[in-house]
């Protein structure tokens, strides 16, 4: 989760590593550092706090050196302190190094090298890390590293850099994401593309266990046999690095009204309108297995798991298919078999989620097709699966998820239609429900032009610290996400629930202390939604209503109602969902939160 970002070259390293620290500080932002090593010392500044901090306290510096490490960091081991900040240094200030992932052995090997002198002044397991590496160091540093390698547990991806070969920089993964960045005036490595902004679109994209040396005007990749690799070298799109705010005040207002687009994006060039015939190219090669399939499993974490309710949902309902969403943390450790037809679907906004890749390669030892929906083209889910759906939506920098969650939903009706036409269903249905899709967006606009309502009703309600969603069937994993981004971005406590289940608990939470929002669009399950509304209002509870434009009885019933325009009853989620986005961001903006930065939170969960 931790953002790295290496350079080696004839330029100053300075301005590109904290260009690339700043475009990488939505992986973690608790502490920073940056290293190089200038006339046979090493100069290494670090600074609990954003990157700003870190920037300051180089302010005046003098740094000529065009070889450096940098690191943002997301703590696991050890608090957020200036000391814990990376680069760390092993041996006797041979090392330096940065790490994002996990060294799970770490206490083993602390033991270990404390036997035969080694002295620790972190608390991170980092440290452990780059003093086994020192130790293991015999004049080459790539050797080192794959010694290093072997003996521990647990993903990592680092950069690291020894006193005797200050030119070179050696970066390995194992399952958290490198990539290297070619110029012709020298050679990057992070943790993400979107630190290569303004500097390059050459890329190469490291696979697990391969280790590379990077020099100013060249680059070797070895596989864990220290066997040379040849790779392939992409060009990316400006889009994959793009990270301006271009007039607003945060990424996540940005990208909650990018969403008209978002959607858009979604199904252009995937979508006829007219016949509702969809193409999705990436599922091409696999059209017969999917036409066979039996069962499809749903493994996501977080937001895109709630998009993969739905979706299980949705496919269930619409598609005839047995789908069921399952929470990759909890799936990678069920034991059970599955039939020779069923296939895993893995959803992850960044591609590199961990616990869902997990899931993916537990799927495929047992013989399942793979198949993943994924936003970041070149990802470890992009290249593990045997196939899949590109999002399509653009980066996305705030911490808490929207315009992706959207996307998902939006990508889940491509697919049920998709599967329908594998089983040729009624073409008639299909094509007003594609017509309804292409007629989203503008409606989607019409719900963003409520904003200022939305923020009123924050004004007014943010300062009551526990808040309940309910929602049924398609609107259920809304009433999650709507709770989840409510507690992410203002630290108020919320809880989803499907509204059936009121009765059967939480309603022994209800006071006038505690509202509700009720997400009650005219779908068919409207009059039971009217229920749990009157169940809430007879024990004084305030309701924030989440109704179809026009109708006056919820409204009556409501302290207050959000009006969204009609669609299908299973498009509703699509919109329903932007007014708690709102509702978050407003509350979190009143109650002087950082809004695209929430406290214990980073964009990419590397680790488990």
């Amino acid at each position: 989760m931790c953002g790295i970002i290496a350079y080696v070259g004839d330029q100053p390293a300075q301005p590109i590593i904290l260009s690339g620290l700043r475009a990488l500080e939505y992986r973690g932002y608790d502490s920073a550092g940056f290293v190089v090593r200038e006339n046979g010392q090493w100069r290494r500044w670090r600074a609990s706090g954003p990157v700003a901090a870190l920037a300051a306290k180089m302010n005046g510096a003098s740094i000529r050196s065009g070889c450096g490490l940098g690191h943002t960091r997301w703590a696991t081991h050890g608090a957020p302190t200036e000391v814990n900040a990376h680069p760390h240094a092993g041996g006797q200030d041979e090392v330096m190094l940065v790490h994002n992932g996990i060294v799970e052995n770490f206490s083993r090997l602390k033991k270990k090298l404390a036997m035969v002198g080694t002295v620790f002044v972190s608390e991170t397991d980092t440290e452990v890390l780059a003093h086994l590496i020192a130790l293991c160091y015999a004049g080459d540093l790539v050797s080192a590293v794959a010694e290093a390698m072997s003996r521990t547990e647990g993903p990592l991806g680092i950069a690291v850099m020894h006193r005797a070969r200050p030119d070179e920089i050696v970066v390995a993964r194992r399952g958290s994401p490198m990539l290297l960045g070619l110029t012709d005036r020298g050679r990057l490595a992070a943790s993400d593309a979107a630190a290569f902004a303004g500097w390059t679109d050459q890329v190469i994209y490291l696979a697990d266990n391969e280790i590379a040396r990077l020099t100013a005007d060249s680059h070797q990749v070895f596989d864990a046999r220290s066997a040379r690799v040849d790779k392939v070298v992409t060009t990316i799109s400006p889009a994959e690095t793009a990270a301006e705010l271009n007039g607003f005040p945060h990424f996540m207002r940005k990208e909650i009204y990018e969403q008209a687009e978002t959607a858009a994006s979604a199904w252009r060039g995937r979508l006829d309108p007219v016949t509702g015939a969809v193409k999705l190219g990436g599922l091409l090669d696999c059209q017969e297995r999917l036409k066979n399939c039996s069962e499809l499993i749903i493994a996501a974490c977080g937001t895109s798991y709630y998009a993969g309710l739905y979706g299980q949902y949705l496919l269930s309902e619409s598609a005839g298919l047995d789908a069921r969403a399952e929470i990759a943390s909890e799936f990678r450790y069920c034991q059970r078999s599955y039939p020779a037809a069923a296939a895993l679907l893995a959803i992850s906004q960044s591609g590199e989620t961990a616990d869902t890749l997990a899931a993916v390669r537990l799927a495929q030892a047992q013989g399942l097709l793979s198949l993943g929906l994924v936003n970041v083209a070149g990802s470890t889910l992009a290249r593990e699966t045997a196939a899949g759906v590109y999002n399509h939506a653009g980066p996305e920098i705030g911490v808490a998820s929207t315009k992706i969650f959207l996307s998902q939903l939006a990508i889940f009706n491509l697919l049920a239609l998709f599967w329908r036409q594998l089983h040729g269903r009624d073409r008639a249905e299909d094509l007003a429900w594609a017509q309804a899709l292409v007629g989203l967006p503008d409606k989607i606009r019409q719900v963003l032009a409520l904003d200022n309502r939305i923020a009123a009703i924050a004004e007014r309600f943010c300062h009551y610290p526990n808040w309940l969603f309910l929602g049924r069937h398609f609107n259920y994993p809304v009433a999650l996400e709507g709770a989840l981004k409510l507690k992410e971005v203002s630290y108020i406590h919320a809880e989803g629930y499907a509204a059936g289940e009121m009765k059967h608990g939480p309603i022994a939470l209800v006071s006038p202390e505690v509202p509700t929002v009720a997400i009650a669009p005219a779908d068919r399950l409207r009059a039971k939604m009217i229920g749990n509304i009157m169940e809430v209002k007879s024990r004084r509870g305030p309701v924030i209503a989440i109704i179809t434009a026009g109708d006056e009885e919820i409204k009556e019933l409501a302290d207050e109602a959000i009006e969204i325009p009609p669609t299908l009853d299973w498009l509703y989620p699509l919109l329903a969902v932007i007014p708690g986005q709102l509702l978050a961001y407003h509350a979190a903006c009143l109650l002087g939160r950082n809004v695209d930065r929430p406290r214990n939170l980073a964009k990419s969960v590397t680790v488990e």
